[in-house]
């Protein structure tokens, strides 16, 4: 099981991982690594990337189902308002003594602050997209994002 990160931790790792730039082949790349990281894991995961609004990578693997896309949907949402991961948008209203649910004032159908969305973020031009992973624990789903964008950078 993985750790919950901290408040800090979270904004370090969005600091940390801002890319040069991020074309139709870097998702596919990016993409492709998340499968490959989900397989080796045998993890039930559904995988979306989005930039400006498109649809430029989506993978449904073995165990994951439709509610997956629907979680999806939601946290790419959040990561859409807030531009920044919805693990941390969730963290930072658990630090207040409350929820995302019960204080965001959103619609819960249409926004879900739990972990798995991570913004793309481009030097100079900020957040133009999002890397959202489904099926997990949410501090897991988290975790394979981040270790994606770590390695994808690395590469």
């Amino acid at each position: 099981m993985t750790a919950a990160p901290s408040i800090d931790e979270l904004q370090a790792q969005e600091r940390r991982l801002v890319l040069t730039r991020f074309t139709y082949d870097d998702a596919w790349r990016l993409g492709s690594l998340l499968v490959e990281l989900a397989r080796e894991r045998r993890a039930p995961v559904a995988i979306d990337i989005t930039r400006g609004g498109q649809q430029l990578f989506h993978a449904a693997l073995p165990g994951s189902a439709p509610d997956n896309d629907a979680w999806i949907h939601r946290k790419r949402r959040v990561v859409e308002r807030y531009g920044c991961s919805s693990y941390l948008v969730g963290a930072r209203f658990r630090a207040k003594g409350t929820t995302f649910e019960d204080s965001s004032r959103l619609d819960l159908d249409t926004y879900a602050a739990h972990g798995g969305a991570f913004p793309i973020a481009v030097e100079g031009a900020g957040v133009i997209g999002t890397v959202v992973v489904s099926g997990l624990p949410q501090v897991e789903d988290h975790a394979l994002v981040v270790e994606a964008l770590e390695r994808f950078i690395a590469a």
